[in-house]
């Protein structure tokens, strides 16, 4: 991903609020990959913020989130996300899903502002299939708090043609810091990645831990949050960038289970 575009959500979150149900100490919301909720965008240089004249069809970028399919599937509920390049040199993918509080798509709106400030600890599961890894800059998984006027962005991405690494979101800073651990996902293959992060008691982000395939990696790396004093809820994200060459390819998504405690 390029540094820059976790802010776009300036131009596209307009909250509004109905009442919200509460649960237990611990949720876990599953294939969200066949949910409702997810909207796509296009990210563009030299802002990187969302081209809100860009369209799916292009010809800017193309992209497209198809639900559904049966193969290659785990459970016949894979969705096939592409990027499909265009006139541009550059560009990414990137799909958001409002999970609770404003405009969730979950039936957890939290109106009250009560369920969002007690959700400290989440995991991002999800199993991913690529037929050749490397024509991908990056692939993106992020979770996202908004609460008490601040702003929570665990951003992470496997980088691929930039070198094989995982890097994390600096919030204050902006920009991408390697953690020196590996990425290296099979192509042709399913691949599972479970991130762990947590927004701790001082209302630090803490970046855990990221496993690849049954390999766990430490991170254990606190970050700043931003101020963001309009916004309330959490959201996941999910990108795709574009490589130099402009290669279009495609991503299969499955089992993807988000953990909230």
């Amino acid at each position: 991903m390029r540094v820059g575009n976790l802010c776009a959500y300036t131009l596209v979150c307009l909250f509004v609020s109905i009442a919200a149900p509460s649960f237990g100490a611990t949720r876990t919301l599953p294939n969200l990959q066949a949910s409702k909720g997810w909207t796509g965008y296009a990210l563009l240089p030299p802002s990187w913020a969302i081209c809100n004249a860009c369209k799916p069809s292009g010809p800017q970028l193309k992209w497209s989130w198809q639900p559904g399919v049966g193969s290659p599937s785990m459970d016949g509920r894979s969705t096939r996300t592409v990027y499909g390049a265009g006139t541009v040199q550059w560009g990414d993918v990137f799909w958001n899903n409002h999970l609770v509080g404003d405009f969730s798509s979950q039936g957890l709106p939290d109106a009250n502002h009560t369920l969002t400030p007690q959700l400290h600890t989440f995991t991002y599961d999800v199993y991913f299939w690529v037929a050749n890894a490397n024509v991908s800059q990056a692939i993106e998984f992020d979770v996202n708090q908004f609460t008490g006027g601040k702003s929570f962005i665990w951003g992470h991405e496997c980088r691929l043609a930039g070198g094989h690494q995982w890097d994390i979101w600096d919030n204050v800073g902006r920009r991408w810091l390697p953690t020196g651990i590996a990425c290296n996902p099979a192509s042709g293959a399913w691949n599972h990645v479970v991130i762990k992060v947590q927004r701790t008691a001082a209302n630090q982000l803490l970046f855990q831990s990221i496993t690849l395939n049954g390999r766990t990696a430490l991170v254990n790396r606190t970050e700043a949050p931003t101020a963001r004093p309009n916004w309330h809820g959490i959201t996941i994200d999910y990108q795709l960038d574009g490589a130099r060459a402009k290669q279009p390819y495609a991503v299969y998504l499955d089992k993807l289970n988000f953990t909230m405690q």
